[in-house]
């Protein structure tokens, strides 16, 4: 699904109406080494944190996303955004924006890209002082969960429209 520019749907509320209803959406995460991957309820409600994906080749990768959304019946993505603190965009949303288009050239689904910033750091300090985890546990934990916040956020607004 793609715009006439050729880039993925990006407007949250092109996002909401693409979708079918009753299906879950993916949270993404994307890292210079892992994946994170959380997915929401088919309501839209709430979102979970899921999996790691140790990336690598991007076909692997893809592959296994795609096989986790199949097997919980998945209709959409969601791509976390770093975007910097003024609001311009650096080399990792470039990056995170590639990362939707090769994944549209094997799919067609509605994604949408969420201004993930501070998402990791809040994570951080949530599962330092609320779950009071050390930091190799927390280590283990960050990605899934920073791709659930983000996906949490994106679920949030999609509430309000």
């Amino acid at each position: 699904m793609l715009h006439a520019n050729g880039m993925p749907v990006v407007d949250i509320l092109d996002f909401k109406s693409a979708l079918p209803s009753g299906r879950p959406v993916v949270g993404l995460d994307p890292g210079e080494k892992t994946l994170g991957v959380a997915m929401s309820d088919v309501t839209l409600s709430i979102a979970s944190p899921l999996i790691v994906i140790r990336r690598a080749k991007f076909t692997q990768e893809a592959e296994e996303l795609f096989q986790v959304m199949d097997e919980r019946g998945a209709c959409g993505a969601v791509i976390g955004l770093p975007v910097n603190m003024d609001g311009s965009e650096g080399p990792r949303c470039q990056s995170n924006r590639a990362l939707g288009r090769n994944l549209l050239r094997l799919r067609d689904l509605p994604i949408a890209f969420w201004d993930e910033r501070l998402s990791t750091a809040a994570v951080q300090r949530m599962l330092t002082s609320e779950a009071d985890l050390s930091r190799a546990k927390r280590a283990a934990v960050v990605d899934r969960a920073a791709a659930a916040y983000i996906l949490q956020g994106a679920l949030d607004r999609l509430r309000t429209i």
